[in-house]
């Protein structure tokens, strides 16, 4: 498996990924509309020969510090429970500290996400739409905030 950038060409099948993974077309109208407002900043995909297996997207946010949010991200059935997921998002998170990002929010399972670092009681005292007990941060830096507004790009609030 090779992790990389995603490329232009690769869109449709970053597109199909996420139909494949998820119940509705909600994620992958979401990475279109992040790529369209400007606001994907690194969208990464698992390459399995010439098979794009997964992906994940690292988008802009509005925070107290310089902040990404972490969705979505999506494997094909036939590839997941192998990594693939966890490779991406390890990825993502050392490109996003490379590049001076000095947190990321992401909104889901705590008992996945905390091995990546995240945490809930880390992002208790951030105000969010999305603030609740999926709700976690992983700070980047060691002098991140620890409080304040953490709004996601808009193309989420779109979401149906």
């Amino acid at each position: 498996m090779v992790i990389r950038e995603e490329q232009s060409s690769g869109f449709d099948a970053i597109r199909a990924v996420h139909l494949s993974a998820f119940p509705s077309a909600n994620e992958a109208d979401l990475v279109e509309a992040l790529r369209r407002d400007g606001d994907a900043v690194i969208s990464l995909v698992a390459m399995e020969n010439d098979l794009v297996t997964g992906h994940v997207l690292f988008s802009r946010m509005r925070a107290p510090a310089r902040a990404l949010g972490l969705a979505p991200v999506a494997v094909l059935p036939a590839f997941r429970r192998q990594g693939v997921a966890a490779r991406l998002i390890e990825a993502g998170l050392r490109m996003a500290a490379e590049q001076g990002w000095e947190m990321v929010f992401v909104l889901g399972d705590p008992a996945y996400y905390q091995r990546f670092g995240f945490g809930t009681g880390q992002a208790r005292d951030f105000i969010s739409p999305y603030a609740g007990e999926h709700f976690m941060v992983r700070a980047l830096v060691a002098d991140a905030p620890r409080a304040g507004n953490a709004d996601y790009a808009a193309a989420f609030s779109r979401l149906s």
